[in-house]
């Protein structure tokens, strides 16, 4: 894995905690195209704050209100581009972490999957358990599908009841590993680093 694109199957998955386990495992740098509101402690500042000298290159989009890009950028009169994206210049390995989930739209006929398929980087999906999880991660893995996008890993976001992770893992194909990655509730160095050191004994 030298570029990894991190998404959700919706907004409050975890994202950004399993992203930060995911830099801490690979070493990688990070980057967050776009921030959406509270930039005072965005994605950026929490994954320097809970992972170890990570490099956070900047963002492409630093937008004020805490909403949907498109929106956010409309209420300051700015229109995401999809060519001002460009992957951070790095001889290290890099973690891209987008906003919300596949459908989140950048502009009022862009969407997230499209800065993916851009980029044509592998995916990890973060799955979180809620009723309706599993239409939204099937719909998820569908529409990578349809992209012909590389489902790289499947990342299960705290506890599952069996019966739930088996029809989502009958999804999908075979080469995608699945991570599991604990409830982490109060995300720190030490926590997260504990949960890089787990994936390490599973060799991911």
């Amino acid at each position: 894995m030298n570029q990894l694109f991190i998404t959700g199957i919706g907004t409050e998955v975890g994202k950004t905690i399993c992203s930060a386990v995911l830099t801490q495992y690979f070493k990688a740098d990070y980057w967050k195209p776009v921030q959406s509101g509270d930039l005072d402690n965005t994605d950026s500042h929490k994954i320097e704050s809970w992972t170890e000298g990570t490099v956070c290159h900047p963002e492409t989009y630093r937008l004020q209100l805490a909403a949907s890009p498109h929106q956010s950028a409309r209420e300051e009169n700015i229109e995401i581009n999809l060519n001002k994206f460009q992957l951070p210049k790095t001889g290290n390995k890099l973690i891209v972490e987008g906003a919300g989930g596949l459908m989140v739209p950048l502009t009022d006929e862009i969407f997230m999957i499209d800065l993916i398929e851009r980029f044509n980087l592998p995916v990890a999906l973060v799955v979180r358990n809620y009723l309706g999880c599993i239409n939204h991660s099937l719909l998820s893995i569908m529409a990578l599908k349809q992209r012909k996008l590389k489902l790289e890993y499947l990342i299960f976001n705290g506890a599952f009841p069996p019966d739930t992770e088996r029809v989502i893992c009958n999804f999908i194909k075979r080469e995608t590993r699945i991570i599991y990655i604990p409830e982490i509730d109060q995300p720190t160095k030490v926590s997260i680093k504990a949960a890089a050191e787990q994936l390490t004994k599973t060799n991911l």
